[in-house]
């Protein structure tokens, strides 16, 4: 199986290197803001002629928004824009360029609505400040030295690594991977490497190819299987609100840029900066490997893993637990989930969004028609089972994909004609109050398909 990997390693920068790879990443925001500069310079003619009555044939010429179009716009007037090009890497402008055609990109199919999620807005320009020194090579001398302790990239010349690149090293040496491409970032105070590769990985089986799992997501619990286990929530962002909180004060008392008044930052300001910025990227770190193991522990272990479609977007809308969500990180929980299930040979599975997973017993199928966020036990009233809330839970996901597999049992209650993916059954929504008599809420128990209709998933 091929597949796109990245390895990403630390880099320990001479102050003559970390100097270069500055001017590499100042060079492709230079770039990046000169072409957004003329993308709007064209766009604010064209549409300022449009009101003088001028026709469209004789408007000024359209500006192409592809990265071919922009990078040739830039090489005719990079000699008098930039008169040091010769000093930095092409790829250094090629890559705020391609930066910008994503984005441009991005907006058009998100205006013409054939991009999902949430509106992209317009480019902007990039700060010196705000923005993320980075730059990407993709053409040109990459390399990791026999070593293993060092890599060559153009123009940057020979880099020390942090760490080993051995990993890396051994899949290139057998021809199982090929690097596509570099890129340098600085993130957190610290300056990175990222390979993006093309790997070749060996097809692989979970220790328990049958087994199926679900898992219900929460803040008490990070995440809480359907096997029992309750893998616990750190919080780091929570532990560390005293010791950030101590530094943004801090960094407040400087006196940091003002563009008004034309001020630089004083060295106080700088490095308080610095030591805020390594604080919140040891928070990201802590929980980014939390996050890698967990999923993949899951992945390697389980054959099918079954997670809930959660609206986070919303869920993060409520203040008093907006920060403990993000905190925990769900979205990239599930990204993660997803490719190291194919990587793994398993399969992850994601139930509707609308799906009763809280609501309904486990044990005899009942829906509750309502239930309260502080209620943490689930008590039936009609078979008497009294069981921990996102445990409860987690067992009705699992027992999900089991019924889809037998094609018996209830496979979703309210919203249930929004389909449920990998499902060969999905049952038609119910009004409300449509329950029959002796029956709490709308869910029939489990093993009953009276009172309900279903249709294939793929049926109108």
């Amino acid at each position: 199986m091929k597949t796109i990997q990245a390895y990403r390693y630390a880099l320990d920068l001479t102050p003559t290197q970390e100097r270069a790879a500055l001017a590499h990443a100042g060079a492709a925001r230079v770039a990046h803001n000169w072409a957004l500069a003329r993308v709007r310079a064209v766009m604010c003619q064209r549409a300022a002629e449009r009101t003088y009555g001028i026709p469209d044939n004789q408007l000024t010429p359209a500006l192409s928004w592809s990265l071919p179009g922009l990078r040739k716009e830039w090489n005719a007037a990079k000699r008098q824009v930039a008169p040091w090009w010769t000093e930095c890497s092409k790829e250094a402008f090629n890559t705020g360029l391609d930066a910008l055609a994503r984005a441009l990109r991005n907006w058009t199919r998100s205006r013409s609505g054939h991009r999902a999620g949430r509106p992209a807005g317009f480019p902007r320009f990039k700060s010196r400040r705000r923005t993320a020194p980075s730059v990407r090579f993709t053409t040109g001398t990459i390399r990791v030295e026999l070593d293993r302790k060092h890599i060559v990239l153009p123009r940057l010349g020979r880099l020390k690594l942090h760490e080993s690149a051995r990993k890396l090293a051994r899949r290139i040496d057998s021809g199982t991977a090929r690097i596509m491409s570099a890129t340098v970032r600085r993130d957190g105070g610290r300056w990175h490497v990222a390979f993006t590769c093309e790997v070749e990985r060996t097809d692989r089986r979970p220790t328990q190819p049958l087994s199926v799992v679900g898992v219900d997501l929460g803040i008490k619990h990070l995440a809480v299987l359907s096997t029992g286990e309750k893998a616990p929530n750190p919080q780091h962002l929570i532990g560390a609100q005293a010791r950030l909180r101590r530094f943004s004060r801090a960094l407040a008392r400087k006196a940091g840029p003002d563009r008004c008044a034309s001020r630089h930052p004083s060295g106080r300001w700088e490095r308080a900066s610095a030591r805020l910025s390594r604080a919140h990227a040891r928070v990201r770190n802590l929980r980014r490997d939390g996050l890698h193991k967990l999923t993949t522990r899951l992945a390697r272990e389980h054959g099918t893993i079954v997670l809930e479609d959660l609206n986070v977007a919303g869920m993060l809308r409520n203040r008093r637990l907006a920060r403990h969500i993000a905190d925990a990180g769900f979205a990239e929980l599930r990204r993660q989930l997803a490719y190291k299930a194919e990587w793994y040979g398993g399969q992850m599975i994601l139930a509707d969004r609308w799906y009763p997973s809280s609501k309904t017993c486990s044990g005899c199928g009942t829906a509750k028609a309502k239930l309260a966020l502080a209620e943490r036990i689930y008590i039936c009233t009609k078979c008497g089972l009294v069981l921990d809330r996102d445990l409860n839970a987690a067992r009705n996901l699992a027992a999900l994909v089991a019924s889809h597999t037998t094609g018996s049992g209830p496979v979703a209650g309210r919203g249930a004609d929004r389909k449920t993916q990998h499902a060969g059954l999905a049952a038609v929504k119910r009004q409300p109050g449509a329950a029959s008599a002796g029956q709490t809420g709308t869910v029939p128990p489990q093993g009953r398909t009276t009172d309900r209709e279903l249709t294939r998933a793929g049926d109108g």
